[in-house]
């Protein structure tokens, strides 16, 4: 009894085995080559449809620009000197607004449009204190939609922010994001600064410069312009021009070719020195021969003594505590209207007035 116990036990062990063992293969005889059923998929989350529907609308007036230097005698198969970035359809009159320095050093731009056609483009102003230009396209091509403008003036930190872009050349990507901070400051090609900079963490790479960032309503809240990175490609710190500044910026250089550049003609020290000085505010090292603050007798640093001169701590009844305060109470006041300054002055406060310049234009 207990033998045919034992058998019985031992060949259900057998049988277990040999269908463990071949389980593998009986399946991929049975099920090779059929398609796994396809679950149906539910809506779509609010925060998909939303970057969805954005993109959707935005992306046909996005395009690559790419810009190069052709020297004299060049043959068209030649590669050097070519950069590219993004831009984007501002209005129905085939302006397209990009970064400055997309197209800096260049004289033959085109840009793609998301169908793949290609159409020569000519950079009709620059305004590299700001880092934008605008372009006028060639072709008849129908226009997409420009798109929405929106305002930088009430942008909170953590609200959502989109940028379409061409990453690395890889065209039409989008990435998505927050405003992460506001009030950014950021030096440009010509020795100015850009103020109320926003920083997103929405990836931002090189060939993204240009670009538009977006709210979730899809409308313009910047230029995407540079990262912080130091190994060159997104570190989750991006910056973008508000728009508020493209929307003053970009009509006087589809006027005018260029902006004014408001100033008084000083030549100021920086932060680090100004704090050497004890000075908590923007200190005069010389003015400008023939500008608005050598009119109204500024003085600066005395070159022998080192003795401090003048130094600005106010505009309009506004403290500055650093140039780019002093800049942007010049951008608001305007070429040709009169600023009155609060200096320090051998120890006392006394008050200048003076007409703010287009420091910008090359005297005639």
């Amino acid at each position: 009894m207990q033998d045919r116990f034992a058998r019985l036990a031992l060949s259900v062990a057998l049988i277990l085995a040999a269908a463990f063992v071949f389980q593998p293969y009986v399946d991929r005889l049975l099920f090779s080559g059929t398609p796994r059923p396809v679950e149906a998929r539910g809506d779509l989350a609010e925060a998909e449809r939303t970057a969805v529907e954005i993109f959707d609308r935005v992306s046909p007036s996005v395009v690559h620009v790419v810009a190069r230097k052709v020297p004299p005698r060049a043959t068209g198969l030649d590669e050097e000197g070519v950069q590219s970035g993004t831009g984007f359809l501002w209005d129905n009159s085939r302006h397209v607004v990009t970064n400055s320095h997309v197209v800096a050093g260049t004289n033959e731009v085109a840009v793609r449009w998301a169908s793949g056609e290609v159409v020569p483009a000519k950079p009709v102003g620059v305004a590299e204190s700001y880092d934008l230009a605008v372009l006028q396209l060639g072709g008849t091509r129908p226009l997409p939609q420009a798109i929405t403008i929106g305002t930088s003036a009430d942008l909170k930190v953590g609200q959502a922010a989109f940028a379409v872009g061409n990453p690395f050349g890889l065209d039409q990507s989008l990435t998505t994001g927050v405003v992460s901070a506001l009030k950014r400051r950021l030096p440009t090609s010509a020795g100015r600064e850009i103020g109320n900079v926003i920083q997103t963490d929405a990836a931002i790479n090189p060939g993204n410069s240009g670009g538009p960032l977006l709210d979730s309503a899809g409308r313009l809240i910047g230029v995407n312009t540079a990262i912080y990175s130091p190994s060159g490609a997104n570190a989750g710190i991006g910056f973008a021009i508000p728009v508020d500044i493209v929307n003053r910026v970009v009509p006087e250089l589809i006027r005018n070719g260029r902006v004014p550049t408001p100033g008084i003609g000083i030549v100021a020290a920086n932060e680090a020195v100004a704090a050497r000085l004890g000075a908590e505010s923007v200190v005069v090292i010389r003015t400008i021969p023939g500008s608005p603050a050598e009119r109204a007798g500024l003085r600066g640093v005395d070159p022998k003594s080192g003795t401090l001169g003048d130094v600005i701590v106010a505009v309009n009844g506004n403290a500055v505590h650093s140039l780019a305060d002093l800049t942007d109470q010049l951008e608001q006041v305007g070429v040709g209207k009169t600023v009155e300054l609060s200096i320090k002055r051998g120890g006392k406060t006394t008050s200048v007035n003076m007409q703010v310049a287009d420091i910008g234009r090359e005297p005639s």
